[in-house]
């Protein structure tokens, strides 16, 4: 029987995914098992994915479990920065045409440029940041507890940077959505006034910083930035079954583990079928879904992530270690 809505809403905002989940007394589980929530469906029931691989199901007033809130990481997403300087002449007057500078240019006002975006910062966002601004009731509120912006050096270029306190991981979809919301504050949002106000530096100069531009402008995570070459060759998605326990699993480029898939059956040689025929549609090779297993599980700066390596290999049809 579904639970009301506000208690569905209560659990789901006190345990969020990601949440380490440990049985204390149960007629189905042995004591101590552990494992991850993934979801609360809407009859209370508490979804875990074990430390062995298997999922569980726990219930409030049935089994006895303690909850553990994910530890909040920072995640940072990363947005090429420009901006207006205005110098003044021999004479002291503020010239009128700006000189357009870029991310390269742009290294020796980082100090300049943090400090701005530290005092742009209003009152209500002491606790959270932009977040407080977001009006949506979902994943990514519960999950993403601040974000801020600020700047970062990398590879001799000035980056604007969000960064994000995250407790437990965002899904694709709710890092899309986190992306959406900071790239709406970047241009119309707080990133707008921000531009409007001017970095006064030390030579009477005037600099005027864009968080957002409208051409040649992303918002990437880390790895999708800065991301090592053996990641190029590989594709956004690929199929895979687990070999552990023959689910159908989704890998997604640049990020750790995996996706249980909405198509997986209980059939491992149907699971197999499913993920040869949509890598196929795809276009995904055999030596780009094994670079795909390896870069999931081992890190996407690692030679295995590389689908160079397996080319030669004969194709085959596998499932990967992870469980």
């Amino acid at each position: 029987m579904a639970l009301e809505q506000g208690w569905q809403d209560f659990l789901r905002e006190q345990f969020i995914p990601g949440s380490r989940v440990k049985v204390r007394q149960s007629a189905e589980y042995t004591d101590g098992t552990a494992g991850v929530l993934t979801e609360i469906d809407d009859d209370g029931g508490f979804h875990i994915t074990l430390d062995g691989g298997k999922n569980a199901v726990l219930r409030i007033g049935v089994d006895r479990f303690l909850v553990e809130p994910p530890e909040a990481h920072t995640m940072k997403l990363y947005m090429p920065l420009t901006a207006d300087l205005y110098e003044r002449d021999e004479y002291g007057d503020m010239g009128d045409d700006p000189t357009i500078l870029y991310g390269d240019d742009l290294r020796q006002y980082q100090d300049e440029i943090a400090s701005a975006l530290l005092r742009n910062s209003m009152d209500e966002e002491a606790e959270r940041g932009i977040m407080h601004w977001y009006d949506e009731d979902d994943g990514v509120d519960r999950k993403v507890r601040s974000v801020r912006f600020t700047v970062e050096e990398r590879n001799k270029t000035l980056w604007g940077v969000a960064e994000c306190l995250v407790a437990g991981e965002l899904s694709p979809d709710e890092l899309e959505l986190l992306k959406d919301y900071i790239t709406g504050q970047a241009s119309d949002g707080w990133g707008e006034g921000f531009e409007q106000r001017e970095i006064k530096l030390d030579d009477g100069a005037e600099l005027y910083v864009h968080l957002w531009s409208s051409s040649d402008w992303s918002l990437q995570t880390e790895t999708e930035r800065f991301g090592p070459a053996y990641a190029d060759g590989l594709p956004e998605l690929c199929f895979t079954v687990i070999k552990s326990t023959g689910e159908l699993a989704c890998i997604k480029r640049g990020e750790m583990g995996y996706y249980r898939s909405d198509w997986n059956t209980s059939d491992r040689a149907q699971n197999e079928e499913l993920a040869a025929a949509q890598n196929e549609r795809l276009g995904v090779t055999e030596a780009q879904r094994r670079a795909m297993e390896v870069g999931s599980m081992c890190g996407w700066n690692v030679p295995g992530a590389d689908p160079k390596r397996f080319e030669a290999d004969q194709p085959q049809m596998g499932g990967m270690a992870l469980g």
